[in-house]
């Protein structure tokens, strides 16, 4: 499993990465869109993890990215808002396969990682 996570928060992103290395997975952290989006140029994934609330819609312009460079890659957005509620998300990018919320338990997380991979294999 190839996993990217674009999280600014460092703990958390640290929390849900060593869950998932747990089960196998090689995951790439970035704190920004920059670093996500530069990162899916050199480098394919089998699943993203978003946080809504990267930053200036960041997380919305790195699933847009995704949907177009890499249409296979699945998308996790995690939120702690109620914007994307009515399931719109699901409609305005293809690849999305869960919206959750910001306070998921992280083991809860990787098995959802670990079923998209292992589906999609």
């Amino acid at each position: 499993m190839n996993i990217l996570i674009a999280e600014s928060n460092p703990w958390q992103g640290e929390v849900w990465s060593s869950h998932l290395r747990r089960l196998g997975a090689t995951v790439t952290l970035c704190p920004d869109r920059d670093c996500a989006i530069d990162t899916l140029m050199t480098a394919s994934f089998q699943v993203i993890i978003l946080n809504l609330e990267l930053g200036d819609s960041d997380a919305l312009s790195i699933a847009d990215y995704a949907a177009y460079q890499c249409p296979e890659t699945k998308v996790i957005f995690v939120t702690g808002s109620t914007f994307f509620t009515d399931g719109a998300v699901f409609t305005h990018f293809p690849n999305v396969c869960a919206c959750l919320p910001e306070h998921v338990a992280p083991q809860d997380l990787a098995a959802l990682v670990e079923y998209h991979t292992t589906r999609a294999a």
